[in-house]
């Protein structure tokens, strides 16, 4: 483990304010010919679980067909910790990454309830709304089963 990494890790409860909180996250797959492909997704984090939505086919749901483990990772960029040398700037942020094992949620009372979370989340106005079944059916949600979760900041 990098000294960095040793003097500023947060803690489990800090990981999972920040995991609460963060409204953008990206999920990392390995594609047909070995190559990372990294997208951002809104997401929630509920009961040790990140899920995200997006459409039913396209590259990243193949990737997770194709090989179910993924890394996720989200940052939080508070600001620039100024200096007068350049090379002395910093930064201020708090990141976590994790790496697990995705699946694609087939069970439709689950996908309601995360979509229904999601729609709370981002559009908090909308949270009462009934999702229609037609909606909740054409929709992919992915499930992340957290393997390994490692969480850091600098200040």
């Amino acid at each position: 483990m990098q000294d960095r990494m040793k003097k500023h890790q947060l803690n489990d409860g800090q990981i999972t304010d920040l995991l609460k909180k963060a409204s953008v996250g990206t999920i990392a797959t390995i594609d047909e010919n070995g190559y990372p492909y990294a997208v951002p997704v809104h997401f929630i984090y509920n009961d040790d679980m990140i899920y995200f939505h997006g459409l039913p086919k396209g590259k990243k749901i193949n990737n997770i067909m194709a090989n179910n483990k993924i890394c996720f990772q989200i940052y939080d960029m508070k600001g620039l910790i100024l200096d007068d040398a350049p090379c002395d700037v910093n930064t201020e942020y708090e990141s976590v990454v994790i790496m697990g094992m995705a699946a694609i949620v087939k069970d439709q009372k689950l996908k309601a309830t995360v979509l229904s979370e999601i729609v709370g989340k981002y559009t908090s106005h909308l949270k009462e709304t009934k999702l229609p079944d037609n909606m909740i059916k054409s929709t992919a949600v992915v499930e992340i089963t957290i393997k390994e979760c490692t969480g850091k900041y600098y200040k």
